[in-house]
């Protein structure tokens, strides 16, 4: 019997199947590992390589230069077979404008390696590292947490000659927009550090962080620049307030904003209503504060002492801090400020200033921003914040209160070497 030529549309579809291939997925996961390694073939050098320990790996033979390669295109059924013959197919027009597909691989490989070793975050951990030798460890642990919080999510992975000024205006304003407008200029300083690092070898050109000025991008917060000394003064500032030979209500009273670190009007037209003793907390009301929120300050057993021994003095009266005149009214905002510059202090220290102190010296100790602003009751808040639980991480805020007081208790006791008589 004479056999038929197949017609035309009868090659073309034989054609497309084997372009297509004859694989199918109920074949492949049918398929059984035997003794030996065999290959289930599908079309244009694309097969599936079953080895003995039933593994299906996708491998595509091709040749390029005149030799003849075999690509690994990944392993059955994480590379599927509709994947395979993508990849396949990918590869193959690479092939078709002279592009070796491995090479091109190999090639997109070792660049990404490289941009993984000069990425931001690969940078910012060498400067890191060469930065803390010469800061505090507290300090130099909470920089790092900044960055793995705040930096390392917007621009760490990006490579850092390739990181542009609104990168980084980006990152700024997102940090902003959560309330935290100090931690986005801090942000922006230590992103230049990274940067200036990176020149200096060879690792960047250039440092984007100076084509703008943070007041370009971010909010101004208004404020009066009150004076106030160093952290490293603050020891002999304390000596100073503990030898204090003035009111004895004045000397609590920079013993009390010392610890508490309010601002001033707050502290001065404290009522005794306002303070739980028991509880260890100090309520100061809305109507007081600068935000129209109440606000918690809980109280640290040293603070807890100072309020006992005032109120021996003035306890009969309402308020903690009576005008000398005048005991109905508040003592005046003068008062504190009078009795730094009698120590010495002119120009150099307000009551304000033991808020700044504060919170450089807890941010440098390690402890959470939300915790430390919160307990500041800063103007600066988001949507979310600005309902203002002021009780919002009240616990952490009690512990950070009492190692903050038990810290101001170390600056100013001195270590008494004993006296041993010669005749001893």
């Amino acid at each position: 019997m004479a056999t038929t030529a197949p017609t035309g549309d009868t090659a073309n579809k034989t054609r497309k199947a084997k372009q297509r291939g004859v694989l199918t997925d109920k074949a492949i996961s049918q398929a059984k590992p035997l003794e030996k390694s065999q290959k289930l073939t599908d079309g244009n050098g694309l097969y599936l390589l079953v080895n003995p320990n039933g593994s299906k790996l996708w491998r595509w033979k091709y040749r390029a230069d005149g030799k003849e390669k075999l690509m690994a295109l990944g392993a059955y059924p994480d590379v599927s077979l509709t994947e395979a013959r993508a990849a396949r197919d990918g590869a193959r027009k690479q092939l078709s404008r002279d592009i070796d597909p491995m090479a091109e691989r190999k090639a997109a490989k070792h660049a990404r390696q490289l941009s993984a070793e000069n990425s931001f975050a690969a940078v910012a951990r060498l400067w890191w590292a060469n930065w803390k030798q010469s800061r505090s460890s507290s300090h130099v642990v909470y920089v790092m947490r900044r960055l793995e919080a705040d930096i390392f999510p917007a621009i760490g992975a990006r490579p850092i000659d390739q990181i542009e000024a609104p990168e980084l205006v980006k990152m700024a304003k997102d940090i902003q927009a959560r309330g935290a407008l100090d931690i986005a200029k801090r942000a922006l300083q230590t992103s230049g550090q990274v940067f200036r690092y990176a020149i200096a070898h060879g690792m960047a050109k250039r440092n984007p962080v100076k084509d703008f000025q943070p007041g370009d991008v971010l909010a101004t917060r208004k404020k009066r620049n009150y004076a106030r000394i160093d952290g490293k003064d603050l020891p002999d500032l304390l000596r100073h307030i503990e030898a204090y030979q003035g009111s004895v209500v004045t000397r609590l009273a920079l013993k009390l904003i010392a610890l508490t670190f309010v601002r001033t009007s707050e502290l001065i037209g404290a009522e005794w209503s306002e303070i739980d003793l028991d509880a260890a907390r100090w309520d100061i009301p809305a109507e007081r504060m600068k935000m129209k929120t109440p606000h918690i300050v809980p109280l640290s057993s040293q603070a807890i002492e100072i309020l006992k021994t005032l109120y021996i003095v003035t306890g009969r009266g309402v308020l903690l801090f009576p005008g000398e005149r005048d005991h109905g009214k508040p003592m005046s905002n003068n008062t504190i400020l009078g009795a730094l510059e009698r120590m010495g202090y002119k120009g150099r220290m307000t009551g304000h200033g033991f808020r700044g102190i504060a919170s450089t010296l807890l941010h440098e100790m390690a402890f959470d921003d939300a915790h430390i602003e919160l307990q500041l009751a800063h103007q600066e808040r988001n949507e979310v914040s600005a309902s203002y639980n002021h009780a919002l991480y009240l616990s952490q805020r009690t512990a950070m209160m009492q190692q903050w007081a038990d810290y101001l208790e170390t600056c100013t006791s001195r270590k008494v070497v004993p006296f041993k008589s010669k005749f001893a």
